[in-house]
């Protein structure tokens, strides 16, 4: 794949008190390349239950690359492309939501659980050219898929 046309990529999930953290943990590192650590930041919730906010960003091509390599087995690809307007901010923002469950089993579904959002490169920064630049990459991904 060529250039990378996003600035970063950041993932976040929660894990809740009834969920098993390092399940959460698999499913996050399942879309991630092996050496991009997770921040782990713990809160409480409404009810005093535990929940554990799990994160990483991703900031080099090739970091980013992999993720994007994840997201091309997207069976949905032509949904997101679909959706691309929606689902690109005013800020140049692109958000995706993926299922916990499935990255847990090692697929890329969409669904809840996990964030995506990616800063997508655009000049000047208009939404209308961070989604024609995320639909291009998008689009190069379902192509060689």
């Amino acid at each position: 794949m060529p250039k990378v046309p996003f600035h970063y990529v950041d993932l976040r999930a929660f894990s809740y008190a009834t969920e098993d953290v390092k399940r959460v943990e698999q499913a996050l590192y399942s879309l991630l390349p092996e050496d991009v650590e997770l921040e782990r930041v713990e809160n409480v919730g409404h009810h005093g239950d535990r929940i554990v906010v799990l994160s990483a960003r991703v900031e080099r091509a090739d970091e980013m690359r992999h993720v994007l390599d994840r997201l091309a087995e997207l069976e949905d690809l032509d949904r997101v492309l679909d959706e691309l307007d929606e689902r690109v901010d005013d800020n140049c923002a692109l958000f995706l939501r993926l299922d916990k469950q499935a990255a847990f089993r090692d697929e890329v579904r969409l669904g809840p659980g996990i964030t995506v959002r990616t800063k997508v490169e655009a000049y000047p920064a208009k939404k209308e050219k961070a989604v024609a630049n995320a639909r291009e990459t998008l689009s190069r991904l379902a192509d060689e898929d």
